[in-house]
């Protein structure tokens, strides 16, 4: 089958689109910027990909005739807390009219589990898309969800973060309300069980696992997989913002992503029936072996996409490539180089940047400045890598965006997504002289940011001066 992939950059589409090519399909890939597809060149050598922003009005045609199905991975809740509804709604609006001129038969649409007359803006926003996606000249099979566990999810990161680093929590009230986890492994099971089977078009199932759990219970199981107690008092004067600070200072979600979050798990999610499970003759998982599975993963370095990784987890949600031609005037730059005998060992040194491995030098000034951008409202340090060795363009790193990985160009570029009166740019290079350049640059925006980059050149003397020589030399890392 020919199928469109929409959302192939997020954290389900990564997962679903090396099992679509196991499955022998053709797939196109709708991206709003080609250069932001984490992939390895064999995965990128089958896909077909395209440049859609399914916010702006539609091109005619620009889809192939012979389009077969398509999954609808859109989403916005994480680009705005304001109106990422009217988003969604304009996003559903124009792939409609998109894929109308093509002779589709199926969408498929992941959505959330909508069992409450009252719903969170978020769930309503879901739900309206579904009901959009109806009016749409195709069968619709819609699979609604609730809280998904895997290595890299959003939710899982977030009960990690909490559990892993406060053994006590003075939590909000929303904690005990219920939910029904499903292991990331069984979506994707449910995703591609339902592609091409005619008893699903035209219908919404409830996809969810075995176990019903409130969040506290869910926050005390994990630390007993894990091998550690935890306590947690629950008290009913956090205000719904207060919540969402909370969860943004505690674990690496943005703070945009962590209110509508909040906003939603005030309202049980619980899935009303098992009927697809019984169509596709799936067991789910349990949510302790969602927490197993996951971990396996995590330390097999096999973590295959991260929701941190995704644009909205930074600052800024506009196409990378701007950025990618790092300005020559109007700048303020630290550039040194140093002659290296092991080309090769360097750039393994260069590609293992970050995360884990951390900066070759000074890595406590590293935390310092993670933190204090986390004060002021930004990503800080907490999105680590996603894995310890491999980048892409568009991974995040630290508080850093990849903006190019080339390894056979030996060439690492990096931008800035932590609070700054100006732009910065991070540069790795190594040239057919085996010259390993590394430069910092800084376009400031004003005096202030000009104050401000004169304030941190002593730090940047032995910080940058460690770091290229740690890099070169494989010294020890302070």
């Amino acid at each position: 089958m020919k199928i469109l992939l929409t959302g192939a950059n997020g954290y389900i589409g990564m997962r679903l689109l090396p099992l679509l090519l196991e499955m022998g399909h053709h797939v196109i890939c709708a991206v709003r910027d080609e250069t932001r597809l984490s992939v390895d060149k064999e995965i990128r050598a089958q896909i077909e990909v395209i440049e859609i922003d399914f916010l702006k009005e539609p091109i005619e045609n620009i889809l192939p005739k012979d389009i077969d199905a398509a999954y609808f991975l859109i989403h916005s809740m994480s680009t705005s807390t304001q109106d990422f509804d009217e988003l969604e709604a304009t996003t559903a609006l124009n792939f409609n009219k998109i894929v109308a001129n093509t002779n589709i038969k199926q969408v498929i649409y992941l959505s959330g589990i909508v069992n409450d007359e009252v719903l969170s803006k978020h769930l309503r926003s879901r739900k309206n898309v579904e009901d959009i996606l109806y009016e749409g000249d195709f069968n619709l099979t819609v699979l609604r969800a609730g809280i998904i566990v895997g290595s890299g999810s959003s939710s899982f990161e977030i009960i990690r973060d909490l559990c892993e680093k406060l053994p006590f929590m003075i939590t909000p009230k929303w904690v005990l309300t219920k939910t029904q986890p499903i292991a990331i492994r069984d979506v994707i099971s449910f995703l591609t069980g339902v592609l091409g089977n005619e008893k699903t078009y035209n219908d919404s199932f409830d996809i969810a696992g075995p176990d019903v759990f409130t969040y506290k219970e869910m926050l005390h199981i994990y630390a007993e997989a894990r091998g550690f107690k935890n306590w947690i008092l629950t008290v009913p004067i956090m205000t719904p913002k207060l919540s969402s600070y909370w969860l943004y200072f505690v674990t690496s979600t943005s703070y945009r992503l962590a209110l509508n979050l909040v906003d939603s798990m005030k309202i049980e999610v619980i899935a009303k029936d098992k009927r697809l499970q019984e169509i596709l003759n799936i067991k789910p998982h349990s949510y302790i072996e969602a927490i197993d599975m996951a971990f396996k993963k995590i330390e097999q370095n096999l973590v295959i996409s991260s929701w941190k990784d995704s644009m909205v987890s930074g600052r800024f949600n506009e196409n990378i490539g701007k950025h990618i031609q790092v300005p020559k005037f109007g700048v303020l730059k630290d550039a040194k180089q140093l002659k290296i005998n092991n080309p090769d060992e360097v750039l393994e040194r260069i590609w293992s940047i970050g995360g884990e491995t951390g900066w070759y030098y000074g890595n406590w000034l590293w935390k310092i400045r993670g933190f204090i951008d986390k004060l002021s409202g930004g990503v800080g340090l907490r999105r680590g890598r996603t894995h310890p060795n491999r980048i892409y363009t568009g991974d995040s790193l630290d508080f850093w965006r990849v903006l190019l990985a080339d390894k056979k160009a030996k060439r690492l570029l990096l931008f800035a997504e932590m609070k700054l009166p100006g732009e910065a740019w991070l540069e790795f290079r190594i040239d057919e002289n085996n010259i390993l350049h590394q430069t910092a640059t800084f376009r400031p925006r004003g005096l202030k940011g000009r104050l401000y980059w004169y304030s941190i050149v002593p730090f940047h003397y032995f910080i940058f001066g460690g770091m290229i020589k740690n890099i070169a030399n494989q010294k020890e890392v302070e």
